[in-house]
């Protein structure tokens, strides 16, 4: 049943509020209509009001980025969301669940850009604009109940991203097309995979990056980090677990659940 229809600024506010109030609501698609162009309007409105608040922007997270993934949810498009530094944990450090709603953990490769890039590149430009790679981790979190959502919904949430935690970072030229990735629990493997999943090679989710954010009216900045995507399924993050991705050649990143 169709109830009251929200202006984008509404939306926007309102997936604001869940996410710093760390609480579900009902999916915007279950009262209203809402375009994927629609929702990337509202996500870019949410993010405003968090640099207004003080947030600095500092990069972009890449999902859906796996073909299993865009089969299932019926797309052949990969999304993206905005980063700040609001969202980034230190590697190492300890992060409570009171500032989530249903939040899971991905593995992911990591790209720091060192010259802007945007607009249609190749693989060889894209990477030619890196400056480091690195592993890292992404904190996922649907604001939305029962963690149920359309395309839209998950693209007006911001991608569905909350946090981000990057390793140490590595030479540009290293090699990350097909590295094996590892997601553990308490020192127990759970997820193992490759980097391989992320769209076949990460490189091509970068190019992806800079293709989409030139459609918004952006470009990766240096300094920027981006996030190419996850390479095995998430791991919901539960009170006191200790988390670690370790990848081939790159390292490792780690993070603490408190107690």
């Amino acid at each position: 049943m169709m109830g009251e229809i929200r202006s984008l600024v509404e939306l926007a506010a309102c997936a604001d509020d869940a996410a710093r109030q760390a609480r579900a609501i009902a999916q915007f698609s279950h009262t209203q209509g809402l375009s994927v162009g629609d929702a990337y309007r509202v996500q870019a409105l949410s993010v405003e009001r968090r640099l207004a608040r003080g947030e600095r922007r500092v990069g972009m997270k890449m999902g859906l980025t796996s073909k299993a993934k865009m089969v299932q949810v019926g797309v052949d498009q990969v999304i993206w969301g905005r980063l700040t530094d609001g969202m980034a944990v230190a590697d190492g450090s300890e992060v409570s669940l009171s500032g989530y709603v249903h939040p899971r953990v991905e593995p992911e490769i990591a790209y720091l850009i060192g010259e802007p890039l945007a607009g249609s590149v190749s693989a060889v430009q894209a990477l030619d604009a890196v400056a480091g790679v690195a592993p890292a981790a992404e904190i996922i979190d649907s604001r939305f109940e029962n963690f149920r959502f359309s395309l839209a919904d998950v693209v007006a949430d911001n991608s569905s991203c909350s946090g981000f935690v990057v390793g140490g970072w590595s030479d540009p030229s290293t090699p990350v097309d097909n590295l094996g990735i590892v997601l553990e629990a308490d020192g127990r493997a759970v997820e193992i995979g490759s980097s391989a999943a992320i769209l076949g090679d990460p490189a091509r989710s970068l190019v992806a990056a800079a293709r989409m954010a030139e459609q918004a009216g952006e470009r990766l900045e240096p300094g920027w980090v981006v996030l190419a995507g996850a390479a095995t399924a998430a791991m919901p993050l539960r009170a006191g677990v200790s988390v670690r991705v370790i990848v081939e050649r790159l390292g490792t990143v780690a993070f603490t659940v408190t107690p």
